[in-house]
């Protein structure tokens, strides 16, 4: 039988105290799957620690305790920060998950001249929200017990600033290099843009902040295949895949 694992975010984990499981925890356990008092399962933190858990008391809430604390580092060796382009529909939501189970280490959604996409404050928290829970879904599929961060949505040109010392990447189906040629020593930002591809401006702008650009390939990729494709690399060669 699969083990059934809940995120219960930033929760205190420990093996003494009683815990209430969260509105989505609940949903999920009692819900869903029916569980009942002395159901076991695992839960975890989403900061790294995580335990063997059986359920206490189950009514119009539900309440566990921790029994065990399980001991292990499924995070990947490299540290990849996706710099995403928003994708219309499902794409996004697509590229967030399977970069997640790729081990991902932080996903900042990004604006840009050909995005395609323009969301008011309000609307930009929820797509926050959603996407952040998706995270935490891909987590709970996959068997990460840290959850990436999907940061606020910030223009193209404001994350090109951000974490100079790390190596940033962008794809570039004309550039000499190919990925599989780099040799990383530290942190890694990856720039994914939109369907349309990135603007002049936005190229000479990338050029200007030191992004290398790199190629996988001489077929033009969708931009949720170019993440994907751009992670298993990063993953084959200088991660644990």
């Amino acid at each position: 039988m699969r083990t059934v694992r809940i995120c219960q975010l930033n929760a205190p984990l420990n093996l003494t105290d009683e815990f209430t499981l969260d509105d989505d925890g609940y949903g999920h356990l009692v819900r869903v799957l029916r569980f009942k008092e002395n159901d076991e399962f695992v839960v975890f933190d989403g900061i790294g620690h995580e335990y063997e858990a059986v359920l206490t008391k189950v009514g119009k809430s539900a309440n566990y305790k921790c029994t065990k604390v399980i001991e292990r580092n499924v995070e990947s060796p490299v540290r990849v920060e996706l710099g995403q382009v928003i994708s219309r529909g499902e794409r996004m939501e697509f590229t967030i998950q399977k970069a997640v189970e790729l081990g991902i280490y932080k996903i900042t959604p990004l604006y840009s001249s050909r995005c395609g996409v323009k969301l008011d404050e309000k609307r930009q928290q929820k797509k926050i929200e959603q996407w952040q829970k998706i995270a935490i879904s891909a987590c709970e599929q996959c068997g990460r017990n840290v959850v990436p961060v999907v940061e606020n949505i910030v223009n193209i040109e404001s994350w090109y600033a951000r974490s100079p010392k790390a190596l940033s990447l962008t794809l570039d189906p004309k550039a000499d290099k190919k990925l599989t040629e780099l040799e990383p020593s530290g942190d890694i930002r990856l720039l994914i843009g939109p369907e349309g591809g990135l603007d002049d401006n936005e190229i000479q702008k990338a050029a200007e902040h030191n992004f290398v650009g790199v190629t996988l390939g001489p077929r033009i990729l969708r931009t949720e295949t170019a993440a994907l494709a751009a992670l298993c690399i990063l993953g084959c060669k200088y991660g644990d895949l």
